[in-house]
């Protein structure tokens, strides 16, 4: 491997540099670049490092001739065109095993704020209302939590939920023999007549675009707890809202939006959300989910190491 350079254009965890050198690369930290400047950069790299800064397209990398992969630090890679990257031999690399404990730590955290009444009940004590009955919760033990995707993440909800004494469910289309120790592998319409609590841990892409609409929720037989903490494009928001006013959906937790520019909404979009956020059925994050301290870091280890066992040779 003649060229060892690494560009690393998004913000990333300090270890990022150091983990590279020790692994044989000269890393190029320069999470400010812009991406005109990427076009332009004269100087030729094996491989980037990103986040979600801007999209891999033809238009970024046609200039970087000896590019051998795209390491993408995270689970979700659908701001990169697999098919550019595939017709050009690119690797491309994710690290869903860095963060899938902090993104099912993360739900199971949602899960229980929304059983318990946490948020409203917090906001009652703050303003000096003790209401116990008002605040009253439901128990997550006797139900069933079915999840649609079973992959890093969809299992570590499963695992995490080990404890609590429900029944954990599991449709994946894409993979075959997977239920474990944690779920149980049934079909989707099992899905839709058990379930009590419905997370979803599926990509974003063509085919899930839209895919849990109104339609989809009404489906379930009966009023369901609806978890996304996979992205936002898979739900139409107002098809959710549509969903939680006829009861379809008692209640949500939702970590990603279909569009997470707060200030750019349409004006469908904004009058979806001003009624989403006045309904204390509803919990909000901002997509942090896996965003951990410790995911931080782990995400770079997963990366380097992935990056090591690639073969770079300059005939591949």
């Amino acid at each position: 491997m003649t060229n060892n350079r690494i560009l690393i254009i998004d913000e990333m965890h300090k270890s990022i540099s150091p983990l590279l050198k020790k692994a044989g690369f000269d890393p190029v930290y320069n999470p400010d670049i812009s991406r005109e400047e990427i076009i332009n950069h004269k100087e030729q790299f094996v491989g980037f490092v990103v986040r979600s800064k801007t999209s891999i397209d033809k238009e970024l990398l046609e200039g970087q001739k000896e590019l051998k992969f795209i390491a993408r630090a995270g689970a979700g890679v659908d701001q990169c065109d697999e098919d550019y990257l595939a017709s050009r031999n690119i690797e491309l690399l994710n690290a869903p095993e860095g963060n899938r404990d902090a993104l099912g730590e993360h739900v199971v955290g949602m899960l229980l704020s929304l059983s318990n009444n946490l948020r409203h009940g917090d906001m009652d004590v703050r303003n000096k209302v003790w209401d116990r009955e008002g605040n009253r919760g439901f128990e997550i033990s006797g139900k069933t939590v079915g999840i649609l995707g079973y992959g890093n993440m969809g299992s570590a909800v499963a695992e995490k939920l080990s404890g609590f004494g429900c029944r954990v469910i599991a449709f994946d289309k894409y993979k075959k023999k997977y239920g474990d120790l944690y779920a149980e592998q049934v079909d989707m319409d099992d899905i839709y007549e058990q379930a009590d609590i419905f997370s979803l841990h599926i990509p974003l892409t063509d085919e899930t675009r839209n895919l849990v609409d109104l339609k989809y929720l009404q489906k379930f037989k009966k009023p369901i707890v609806f978890i996304n903490a996979s992205r936002g494009e898979v739900v139409p928001l107002k098809d959710l809202l549509a969903a939680m006013n006829d009861g379809t959906v008692r209640m949500a937790a939702l970590d990603v939006l279909e569009n997470e520019k707060l200030h750019f909404l349409t004006d469908a979009q904004a009058k979806t959300f001003n009624e989403l956020i006045k309904d204390d059925r509803v919990l909000f994050s901002p997509h942090v989910g896996g965003w951990s301290f410790e995911s931080y870091q782990k995400i770079n280890e997963v990366l380097v190491d992935k990056i090591k066992h690639l073969n770079l040779s300059d005939g591949k």
